[in-house]
Order: C-alpha cells, then sequence, then structure tokens
C-alpha cells in the first residue's frame, strides 16, 4: 500500500477518524496539546487520548512514511515522490491531524544530541589551536537536522515550495500555544531565507496586458488601499503607471511582493488623486517624482523573509534608467499604528503639552484642562477641522512624536515606517485628511505620511537608526512641541 493510499485510511470519514474535537472547541484543544504528550510519549504508548487527534499506531506509520522521505538509500527524485505523497494526504487532513504532522516533523526529526555535545566539547577544547577550524565545520555538521532533509526533500517535486509555504503560513499562528513546534517553524524560516535570497527572484512588471489570472491575484493581495473594481486595477496599471512585483522560479505565477508607482511633478499629499479613476493621464516625459503608494507582501508563509528593500532599490534603478528626468523618489504611506497607539498614550502626550498650547486646546474640545477623554472623543470629528485648529495642530504633533521618536528595541513602533526607515530613508512630511477612507480614519484619523528614499543618503540614514535616532526633515521636526 503506497503513502497516499494508506494515509487516505485515516482522514476525514475513516474508520481510524474517531473521536474528533469540535470546531468551537479548537483553542481550548490546541492549549490542551501543549500541555500534553510529546511525540515520543505517544508514539510508545498504546491508546490515544481524547484531545489527540492521531492513535499512537497510525502516528507511528505517519512517521515511517515521513522516515521513508529522507531514506538515504533513495534518490532526490524518489524522494519528492514519496514527499509528494504525504503532502496529498495532508492537503485532505484536519486541522488537529496536520498540527500531529508538525509535531512530528518538528521532534523526530532534530540533530543528534550525543553527536552535537560530542563535536560542541571539540570546538571548545580546540580554541586557539591550529585544529578550531576543523572542530568548527564538524560542529556545524552535527548541528544539520535531518528536519533540513526532510524539508528539502519536499521541495523536490514542481508544487512543493507552494507546500512549504502554505504550511508555515497555517502554523505561524500555533506558535504561541504549541512551543514544541518552534523548532520546525524556524528550520522554515531558515531555508525560505537561503531558498528566497533576491539573487534568485526576478523582478518584472505587472501591467493591463498581464494575463487575467496575474492581474486576479493583485486584487487578492493588495494590502494597502483595496481594489475595488476593474475600472480601479486598470488604472493602477495603466500606461501612465507602474507596478512591478518579484517572483520566485518555483512560484512563477505569484508576486512574492509588489509595488504600485505613480509619477508626479511633486512629492504627493493626498491619495485620493492617485486613485481617481477619471483622472488624466500624467506625461511620463515631464515627471520628476515617483510615489510608491502600495506595497504589499503576498505571502504569510513567507513572514520574516525580507526582499522588500531590495524590491524598492531595484525598482529605482529600472525607473531611472527608463525615465532619465526622475529626481525624487518617495512614498505615500498609511501610519497604520498611530491611532491604537494614540488611545492608549493620550494621557501622557497632554502632560507633555506645553502650558502654551493646552488652554487653546481646551477651548477647542470644549473642557478645560483638557483630558484625554475630551481630546480622543473630539477627534472623531475629523477631518472637518481649520487649519489654524489647536486640536489639529496638537494631532500632527503627536503623529510627528509617534513616527519620529518612539522607539521599541531601537527600532520605530509603526510597522510601515520600520520597513522604510531600515530601508534608508527618512520621514519627510505628514499631510492631513490624506486617505479619507474609512480604513484611513480607523488606522491614523485620515493621515498619511511621505518617506523621502534620497539616494545620496540612505547609508547616512541606516547609520542615525542603527544609532537610535529617527532621520526626519525639518517640516517634520517643526511639528514638534
Amino acid at each position: 500500500m503506497n503513502t497516499k493510499d494508506w494515509l487516505g485510511r485515516w482522514l476525514p470519514g475513516g474508520k481510524a477518524d474517531k473521536p474528533k474535537a469540535p470546531q468551537a472547541n479548537r483553542t481550548a484543544v490546541a492549549d490542551t496539546v501543549v500541555q500534553g504528550r510529546s511525540s515520543r510519549e505517544r508514539l510508545n504508548a498504546t491508546l490515544r487520548h481524547k484531545e489527540e487527534a492521531l492513535s499512537p499506531r497510525v502516528l507511528r506509520r505517519t512517521l515511517t512514511e515521513l522516515q521513508a522521505i529522507v531514506d538515504p538509500g533513495v534518490s532526490e527524485v524518489e524522494g519528492g515522490r514519496r514527499a509528494k505523497g504525504v503532502a496529498q494526504w495532508y492537503s485532505k487532513a484536519t486541522p488537529m491531524q496536520r498540527e500531529d504532522c508538525w509535531l512530528l516533523m518538528s521532534e523526530q526529526f532534530a540533530p543528534d544530541a550525543t553527536k552535537v555535545r560530542a563535536a560542541r566539547e571539540d570546538y571548545e577544547a580546540a580554541l586557539g589551536t591550529p585544529d578550531e577550524g576543523v572542530a568548527e565545520i564538524r560542529m556545524r555538521k552535527a548541528l544539520i537536522s535531518p528536519r533540513t532533509r526532510l524539508l528539502q526533500r519536499f521541495a523536490v517535486f514542481p508544487e512543493g515550495m507552494r507546500f512549504l509555504v502554505d504550511l508555515r503560513a497555517e502554523l505561524l499562528p500555533a506558535l504561541k500555544s504549541n512551543k514544541r513546534i518552534w523548532a520546525l517553524e524556524a528550520e522554515l524560516e531558515n531555508l525560505f531565507t537561503t531558498w528566497f535570497d533576491v539573487a534568485f527572484l526576478e523582478l518584472r512588471r505587472i501591467s493591463w496586458d498581464s494575463p487575467a489570472s496575474l492581474v486576479e491575484k493583485l486584487i487578492k493581495y493588495e494590502a494597502v488601499h483595496d481594489i475595488k473594481s476593474w475600472g480601479d486595477v486598470k488604472n493602477r496599471l495603466d500606461s501612465d503607471r507602474r507596478c512591478y512585483g518579484f517572483f520566485h522560479p518555483r512560484l512563477p505565477d505569484e508576486p512574492l511582493i509588489f509595488v504600485e508607482v505613480a509619477f508626479m511633478d511633486e512629492i504627493a499629499s493626498n491619495i485620493t488623486p492617485l486613485l481617481d479613476e477619471m483622472a488624466e493621464a500624467v506625461d511620463l516625459s515631464k515627471a520628476k517624482t515617483a510615489i510608491f503608494y502600495s506595497i504589499s507582501n503576498t505571502q504569510t508563509g513567507l513572514k520574516g523573509v525580507s526582499f522588500g528593500d531590495s524590491l524598492i532599490k531595484r525598482v529605482v534603478e529600472t525607473l531611472r534608467a527608463d525615465f532619465p528626468k526622475l529626481k525624487t523618489f518617495a512614498t505615500l504611506s498609511p501610519i497604520p499604528g498611530f491611532r491604537p497607539w494614540l488611545g492608549k498614550q493620550a494621557p501622557r502626550l497632554l502632560q507633555q503639552t506645553p502650558e502654551k498650547l493646552l488652554a487653546p486646546l481646551g477651548r477647542s474640545v470644549g473642557f478645560e484642562p483638557p483630558t484625554a477623554e475630551h481630546v480622543l472623543s473630539a477627534l472623531d470629528r475629523l477631518p472637518t477641522l481649520p487649519e489654524r485648529s489647536p486640536l489639529r495642530q496638537w494631532l500632527l504633533a503627536c503623529a510627528a512624536h509617534y513616527l519620529a521618536r518612539e522607539l521599541q528595541d531601537n527600532r520605530p513602533l509603526d510597522p510601515v515606517a520600520r520597513f522604510h526607515l531600515g530601508n534608508g530613508a527618512r520621514v519627510e512630511q505628514i499631510h492631513w485628511a490624506a486617505d479619507p477612507s474609512p480604513k484611513g480614519s480607523k488606522q491614523s484619523y485620515g493621515l498619511m505620511v511621505n518617506y523621502l528614499y534620497d539616494l545620496r543618503k540612505i547609508d547616512k540614514h541606516r547609520q542615525m537608526l542603527e544609532a537610535g535616532k529617527i532621520p526626519v526633515s525639518s517640516d517634520v521636526e517643526d511639528l514638534y512641541w
């Protein structure tokens, strides 16, 4: 009986598929599994506990099938064929059965502890001697786990890379409740960092003439400004716009990340004109500024694998070659963490507000001295505030503080800021009522920000950030109290 046929007996509806945990109790069951038996205990047992998906007998047979994939006596092709059989079973397995598979892959394919211990002792003894390099090589080899080989075999068959990326996407939410699968997740991330290195990625332009299936994926994966219609996506892919994505040869029809670009005479201050389907086409021969107004990662399973900075660099190089008159490269970006942060930090920020500004602020919200509750309530009236409104000025100052001064572990607090500033950009301008959509209001009261990519100062800005100082323009500094 082959892998597919045998494992199929234990899928939903098979005689060995009972008892099942009710779907509504999945979270409680997952927490119980963490407290329950390890794969070693279950493999040596006779009976299944009620919170466990696979019985000990089925678990042992599943382990045998996984071990057969990495059998040193079989070729890469045969190993890939066996891996495909397990992947076909996995695709039909229940969530709890999949967790049992993760557990086996994580705990039963670890490095040999005895070899690791011996190699470490040899390395420590060899430090400072001519044998140090040889001992280091021996220790490195001892740390290579059979799990690495197992995952490599899954990547052999044509759909294997897609299978592994989706597996990790499904696995990530379970990490908080199940520490026993951490090793598997770390192994996947480490392999993906190599397999999806930018040296192996292809930059491709995506246009309205691209295959419909690819255009549909842009609609599906757009994470910044939702695409509302085919007219909307056509506008973003029209001849006076550009959209580029990174592609991997094993996922040839799937953009890993993509960026949408608009061309203007100056830095954009509002997203509405960029998304306006009726706006006049831009004369590309005269454009001086490229605006990156949307950057979307598409694969949850590649979380932690960074290629966004390389995407921007490659796109800038491509645009400069195609349009020599372009001088300015900037974003028009959301500030997704600002409103939730302000909701928690408003009392502290009010305490830091200079006395001369508190009285006007209190009068504008109808309560003196102003409290956090009254200020936050008044902010719900946005974006109707006049330019000189103390409440408007206070909110812009808070946004400048959030983007330019709030650090966690020496990194910007806002996720989008963390991405662009980590790539060497600087905080250039903060714009009022730049995103009037419900999403923009929910994220940042409609505020948006430009991050400027000054190609001459990217390294300098990175060095500043490493030293704990966020690079900002004088316009942003002027917003501070």
